[in-house]
């Protein structure tokens, strides 16, 4: 008997924790997780740009390098903190997943922080004043800022990519991708206005603590929300297609080159579909039509069942195809390459402009010069707002026709040529006013009769143009990049940063080099041919764009209402 009533409750028992587990499978993912990821968001990127948005004026005041030279290690690490995301998503797609790779990227960065706050704070780890560092007071500052590249190259990609997994639908995930972007303005704008003010005014070690705070308070927060987490598992690297595409080219290379007719066979070619595309397969194109080789079946390439018998020796026509969208699109990638190294020049050689002007509002505030990259981004979420609301129905009525992508790019590169003008003008002015007060022979840090405020006209025209040519690259590359790298279509624009912020290094390097215009006393250079030299860049540098542009034929846009089918669908 009571056996029987065991059998009979345990039934009941089972079917209460089936109901729980469901109930906690049912949880995971949606809107439950906005707020842990996106203060997790908070945390991290209020820690980061902490450290990035006066890393130039602590260079030069607690670890006196010269100032060009604090703007080349500047450059540098912002190089890092746009290079790395790129090796997270990766990693994340292909390993270990986005929740482990942000858990363990957090720590590092944390550690990171620590070791800064531990320099500013102890003062055996920095120089004193008029001294050359030493190479473990280097080597110290070296690791503590790769610590934080390497942390925040694991996050600032992934933590969106990992939010955007928890929702199903793309409604809601482009309304989640509204307000991570809008996260990560409101950090990038407190970070250059209370951290650096607190650098600046109260000391080094509490502002590199509060960098830890945030990073800690981010850390923990984002890990509190690990039971509502929806996780997608790692399915390996669209990468490795793409590699086997150009080994088997190779492989193949020798074979007798079909006729068109026997091209058009698509008997001829391997169409299965590979796992992680489900797109139907169709006859490959003629463009880059030597990569075809890579497709075309030989003897013992396929299995009798179907499937591939030797992966590096034949592939797919649709990972064929999709290197071939990558090589088409490759020009108008490297046509932002010449934005981005401006706009690294730019945000560094601005900042030794604002040390040696007026900084004050009133008479008792002086904005930091590691604050003034703000007017950057306030600029860049105004124009961002008007564009979205206003701009598309504007250009509609003048037009006929809708603003595409790659229109807005255009005006991107010509705000930011226009900015780079901008900065040309106003550091004319600026040696003009040295040279009418005689301050040549000063210090670099001689306070110039000329508000500072000047520089915020040219660093808002530079952010509206941010607000148009950023944006259109990742509609653009989101859009037409093939499916099954739609995840790193975003990472493209970082890898864009990291390569402009390392050319923007050695372009300073060359102009030092082989001229007299970036002194370390820059009284006494010529900053404004520098940047007439950016100008003279980017013309060229939109003129490649506008060929680029008139050549390449849209793939995906255009047919918004078909991809928004699919993606309700998927």
């Amino acid at each position: 008997m009571v056996g029987t009533n065991a059998q009979q409750q345990f039934p009941g028992e089972l079917s209460h924790a089936e109901t729980q587990t469901t109930d906690i499978a049912r949880k995971r993912g949606g809107w439950i997780t906005f707020p842990f990821i996106t203060v997790g968001v908070m945390g991290l990127t209020l820690a980061s740009m902490g450290l990035v948005s006066n890393l130039i004026v602590y260079l030069i005041q607690d670890f006196n390098v010269k100032s060009v030279d604090a703007a080349q290690i500047s450059n540098i690490v912002n190089g890092c903190n746009s290079l790395f995301p790129i090796a997270g998503a990766i990693v994340a797609d292909s390993l270990f997943g986005c929740f482990s790779v942000i858990t363990f990227s957090s720590i590092v960065s944390l550690l990171g922080m620590i070791l800064l706050t531990l320099m500013a704070t102890l003062r055996s780890l920095r120089p004193s004043e008029g001294e050359t560092p030493s190479r473990l007071q280097l080597g110290v500052l070296y690791s503590a800022l790769m610590l934080a590249s390497i942390g925040l190259g694991g996050t600032r990609f992934t933590i969106a990519t990992m939010g955007a997994d928890q929702f199903p639908k793309a409604k809601d995930q482009g309304v989640f991708f509204n307000w991570y972007f809008f996260t990560l303005y409101i950090a990038n704008i407190i970070s250059f206005t209370a951290i650096v003010y607190v650098q600046d005014s109260i000391g080094w070690g509490l502002g590199f603590g509060l960098c830890v705070g945030t990073n800690a308070v981010g850390l923990a927060i984002f890990l509190a929300g690990k039971r509502y987490y929806h996780r997608v598992k790692p399915k390996g690297s669209p990468f490795i297609s793409l590699a086997r595409v150009l080994v088997a080219t190779i492989r193949k290379w020798k074979l007798v080159w079909v006729s068109s007719e026997t091209q058009s066979n698509q008997s001829s070619y391997y169409h299965a579909k590979t796992e992680v595309s489900k797109l139907p397969s169709s006859a490959p194109s003629q463009s880059f039509r030597f990569l075809n080789r890579a497709a075309l079946k030989t003897e013992g390439d396929i299995r009798p069942d179907g499937l591939i018998a030797k992966p590096w020796r034949v592939c797919t026509v649709e990972q064929v195809e999709d290197l071939k969208t990558l090589l088409r699109l490759f020009p108008l990638w490297s046509s932002g390459i010449f934005i981005s190294v401006p706009i690294g020049i730019q945000m560094s050689l601005t900042v030794l402009q604002a040390l040696t002007m007026d900084r004050h509002i009133g008479p008792h505030f002086q904005i930091p010069a590691g604050s003034f990259l703000v007017f950057t981004f306030v600029s860049t979420a105004i124009a961002i707002y008007i564009a979205d609301r206003f701009l598309p129905s504007m250009w509609r009525r003048l037009t006929g026709c809708s603003l595409t992508p790659l229109q807005g790019i255009g005006i991107g590169h010509v705000l930011n040529i226009m900015g780079m003008a901008g900065f040309a003008l106003v550091e004319s002015r600026r040696l003009h006013v040295v040279q009418s007060h005689h301050l040549e022979d000063q210090t670099g840090s001689t306070v110039v009769p000329m508000s500072a405020l000047w520089l915020a006209v040219p660093l808002a025209i530079v952010g509206d143009g941010e607000a148009f040519h950023f944006p259109g690259q990742v509609s653009l590359f989101y859009q037409e990049f093939p499916v099954p790298l739609r995840n790193t279509a975003t990472a493209m624009v970082s890898l864009l940063l990291a390569t402009g912020f390392y050319m923007s290094t050695a372009v300073i390097d060359l102009v030092r080099r082989v001229t007299s215009w970036l002194p370390n006393n820059i009284n006494q250079g010529r900053m404004n041919n520098v940047f007439w030299m950016l100008v003279v860049i980017g013309v060229a540098n939109f003129g490649y764009y506008l060929v680029c542009a008139k050549l390449y034929k849209y793939q995906n846009v255009g047919s918004d209402s078909e991809n928004q089918e699919v993606q309700d669908e998927d």
